[in-house]
């Protein structure tokens, strides 16, 4: 289907006023030391996420707010702002009552339950640095972690315990607490760990926030490596200033919204945008404790009157896979605005929101270690699919490329490809690797914060991803950037979900292949691999159309939803898988 390169935005389009409506001017005016004087601070002086996230509501008129309604087997569970306040300030006296103190690691294990959410924010007043976990992980990742971080809390369940701690807890020499959340109401009695539900009744629901200052560490989010043990990418409490400004820039959200962020928290950006951000605005969030369903999420959009949906590439796809009949049973009057991140999204994604939905879906870009939305389409931007927008206020971002002596430069030239990079000092700023100081080091270049994504900035200052910068093809003499390809396959009716990889060629020097499932009602053939390879090769000539298509049933991805091209890779080469701790099914 032919369609327009660009989706025009009209007021009508527009259901409230945009935070971000002149793009140009709030860029001139915008200052780091503005958005900082819209946080309270604590009282004395000093800077904490959890005061800014919930004291300052809890303190005010939105005290009675809704800030989570957790949706589970049972009823939905509403928490206010001042119940978040009293549970979190609970929180935080059990860790000081077991002696846990300011800069010691607690570990969150579990899934998307009130105790998750409590402990992050509790930990967060007490001075402990959070490090989220995802549930789905296995014991030796578990461990990893937990050893690189020198954790001295754990907070589970007591299933996830005994499946998957128990039997390491020897393997674990800093870990003094083990905190297990109940799962049936009634009191856990496991050796060795404690009852988180009668250490919270024992205690206070007042507490004096630890004088924590805008430097002092607050999270600290593993990112696996190709190779070898993840990164432990250390965050500050002043990373609260971006996650506010994003929240109202990139997200554009207001008071009376009803957010849905679907990522876990045990991703960076379940952390960022499914706990913080939206607090820090003072709307409610939906959390859903269940696992993917198509007909339950449009159910949820639907009934909860979600306004604010951030989700992912991976999800969107799924939704489109299971066809828009389901979609289409429901209304979403409430709808307004729909973001993306995780990996690029693809054109075809975008419009199927804006067909089936009826709102294009807005894709933006960031990383674990820029700890917030760097680069976004927010919803008074006209919209290219397949770009990740712009770069939103505060943020400089630039293409750059090294010259024969190494030295970096900005690229000023439209549609040159070069490294994404981002001038330093934004506040969500990564600030180091946890004992890798070399590593770091290697992130930036002068001013320049380099990202390993290669990309291009067209004539009208939007970015378009091109891939990894160890991911791009080298075919021919040409640079072929898996996403295009990718993009171009989806486009057929039959695909789901595309990946591609190089192969190694003697001739040209690696061919171009992919991998791909398909959307139900398709079977794979023979006969349909023809038909999607003169597709792709119609779609993008033939240097950069695929050579050869495999069939998979599904595509191996992280719980955070970017496809592993990498382990596409190794497993069609047989290689060393590397760090598959991440993997969606582990």
């Amino acid at each position: 289907m032919d369609r327009p390169a660009i989706i025009r935005k009209t007021a009508a389009d527009l259901r409230v006023p945009p935070n971000l409506a002149d793009y140009a001017a709030t860029r001139e005016a915008f200052s780091w030391d503005a958005v900082r004087a819209e946080l309270a601070g604590l009282p004395g002086g000093g800077l904490n996420i959890a005061h800014e996230a919930v004291e300052r509501h809890a303190q005010g008129v939105r005290r009675d707010h809704v800030a989570f309604r957790f949706l589970g087997e049972k009823a939905p569970q509403d928490i206010s702002y001042g119940e978040l306040s009293g549970l979190t300030n609970r929180f935080a006296n059990v860790l000081r009552s077991l002696g846990v103190g300011k800069g010691e690691r607690l570990f969150v294990l579990s899934g998307r339950i009130p105790e998750l959410y409590i402990a992050v924010l509790g930990s967060f007043k007490n001075g402990t640095v959070v490090s989220p976990l995802f549930s789905a992980f296995g014991p030796e990742p578990i461990a990893t972690r937990l050893n690189l971080g020198k954790g001295a809390v754990l907070v589970t369940t007591e299933m996830l315990y005994r499946r998957k701690v128990e039997k390491i807890r020897g393997e674990l020499p800093t870990l003094r607490h083990v905190l297990l959340a109940s799962e049936d109401g009634r009191p856990t009695n496991v050796p060795g760990t404690l009852d988180l539900t009668t250490l919270m009744a024992q205690t206070s629901d007042h507490f004096d926030i630890a004088p924590t200052q805008a430097e002092d560490m607050s999270l600290l989010h593993f990112t696996s490596g190709t190779t070898g043990t993840p990164k432990g990418a250390m965050h500050v409490h002043g990373a609260v200033a971006t996650h506010w400004a994003t929240g109202k820039y990139a997200l554009d959200l207001h008071p009376d919204d009803i957010y849905w962020c679907t990522a876990d928290p045990g991703w960076v950006t379940g952390t960022s945008y499914g706990i913080i951000a939206p607090l820090l605005h003072g709307v409610t969030s939906i959390i859903d404790e269940a696992e993917f369903d198509a007909e339950r999420w449009y159910r949820i959009l639907a009934e909860q009157k979600v306004s604010v949906w951030y989700t992912a590439p991976t999800a969107i796809r799924m939704l489109m896979k299971a066809g828009a009949e389901i979609a289409r049973k429901r209304a979403f009057p409430h709808l307004r605005f729909i973001a993306s991140v995780g990996e690029p999204l693809n054109p075809e994604a975008v419009w199927w929101g804006k067909e089936v939905l009826g709102l294009p879906i807005h894709d933006n870009w960031w990383q674990t270690e820029t700890g917030g939305i760097m680069i976004a389409n927010t919803p008074a931007f006209d919209i290219k699919p397949g770009s990740m927008g712009r770069p939103l206020p505060g943020i400089e971002a630039a293409i750059v490329k090294k010259d024969a002596a190494g030295k970096v430069s900005p690229v000023d030239t439209a549609d040159t490809e070069g490294e994404l990079a981002l001038k330093a000092g934004w506040p969500s700023m990564l600030r180091g690797y946890l004992n890798n100081e070399e590593r770091y080091r290697k992130c930036f270049a002068g001013e320049w914060y380099l990202s390993g994504d290669l990309a291009k900035r067209d004539a009208d200052g939007y970015f378009w991803f091109v891939g990894r910068a160890d991911d791009v093809i080298k075919s021919a003499g040409h640079l072929i950037g898996p996403f295009e390809v990718e993009s171009a396959l989806m486009e057929h009716p039959a695909v789901a979900e595309a990946g591609v990889i190089g192969k190694p060629d003697e001739t040209v020097g690696e061919v171009v292949k992919a991998f791909v499932s398909l959307k139900k009602g398709f079977e794979a053939s023979d006969s349909l691999r023809m038909e999607l390879l003169g597709h792709a090769r119609k779609k993008l000539g033939a240097a950069v159309a695929p050579k050869e298509i495999d069939f998979l049933p599904s595509l191996p991805r992280t719980r955070s939803g970017k496809i592993m091209r990498r382990l596409l890779k190794a497993r069609e080469l047989g290689l060393p898988e590397g760090d598959t701790s991440t993997l969606e099914s582990s």
